[in-house]
């Protein structure tokens, strides 16, 4: 469907029949850009962030699920939630993942869908998060060698 959060995520959706703003799908993105230690939102802040964005945007929010995980051998919390979207008076279950990555950043995998059709997306939304990766922190760069001297030596008498 398109790139989010200025090109640092993307959603993926097969397609529907309804207009696109009533499409379930997946969103992958890294929401909070690498930081200090002391000024990153870390995962307790990213999901207040989430529950508020919802909240907002719905009515009879309800949290189901909140959960300490680890992906990729890093923490990582789960939030699955269930609201009343106000705009389409739709009902929407959301299924985020949030996972620290190694410089204080933040990732997100978040699965949003009708709860009828939960039971066939989340084995989807589950198997991008067991397979998920995180990219390699950069090696730091190393200073440049001096040229090895090619002049050739003299033979000794």
């Amino acid at each position: 469907m398109g790139e989010v959060y200025s090109g640092n995520g993307v959603v993926v959706a097969p397609p529907q029949k309804q207009e696109e703003p009533l499409w379930n799908e997946i969103t992958v993105a890294m929401v909070a850009p690498p930081k200090d230690a002391d000024q990153a939102l870390g995962l307790d802040g990213v999901i207040q962030q989430a529950s508020a964005g919802m909240r907002d945007a719905g009515q009879n929010f309800q949290t189901l699920q909140r959960q300490s995980r680890t992906v990729d051998n890093k923490p990582a919390q789960l939030l699955k939630a269930q609201y009343r979207e106000k705009s389409s008076d739709r009902d929407w279950i959301e299924e985020l993942m949030f996972i620290e990555g190694p410089d204080n950043e933040i990732y997100s995998v978040a699965l949003k869908s009708r709860p009828q059709d939960m039971a066939r997306l989340e084995p989807v939304f589950n198997e991008v998060v067991r397979t998920w990766t995180l990219p390699e922190p950069e090696p730091p760069a190393q200073p440049q060698a001096a040229p090895a001297d090619t002049t050739p030596t003299p033979p000794h008498s």
